[in-house]
């Protein structure tokens, strides 16, 4: 399988391209939700994924972010997201190598990496965990951002 074309292309670094997943949301964001680096095994580096929809609006409309408040559904929102970028890459949870995760309250770490195995299963890729005191919206409690390896062949 290879990897969908890039949005756009660095203008001083061919092997450097946007991803955009839904390219008519571009306007609603200020940053991409994954930049693809392409060398002999290429990296994914993935935005912050939180509990709200990965294309909304900025500066934020507040009815765009209807978060949960358990943790372990917050966890289930920002993975699903990642879910959707690895598979507009035609990537696997086994091609992270990288996760940091940001929590507002260091005691939901047990029922977040409890979902995040629901994904990951056996594999774990290299991890820091950081307790902050609060996310971009109101009421998130978790985001998570990744780095992923791309095999050469992809």
């Amino acid at each position: 399988m290879t990897a969908k074309p890039a949005f756009a292309t660095s203008p001083t670094n061919p092997h450097v391209k946007e991803i955009q997943t839904l390219p008519e949301r571009k306007p609603d964001m200020p940053y991409a939700p994954a930049i693809r680096v392409e060398v002999p095994c290429g990296m994914l580096f993935i935005s912050g994924a939180t509990p709200s929809p990965l294309y909304h609006k900025h500066p934020h409309v507040l009815e765009e972010h209807d978060h949960p408040n358990s943790i372990e559904e917050q966890t289930h929102r920002a993975m699903q997201t990642i879910q959707s970028i690895l598979d507009h890459e035609g990537l696997a949870w086994t091609d992270i190598v990288k996760v940091t995760k940001y929590l507002t309250d260091i005691r939901d770490q047990d029922g977040m990496v409890k979902v995040m195995k629901e994904y990951f299963g056996d594999w774990t890729p290299a991890s820091t965990t950081i307790c902050i005191n609060q996310l971009s919206t109101q009421g998130a409690r978790v985001e998570l951002d990744m780095i992923a390896a791309i095999p050469p062949q992809k």
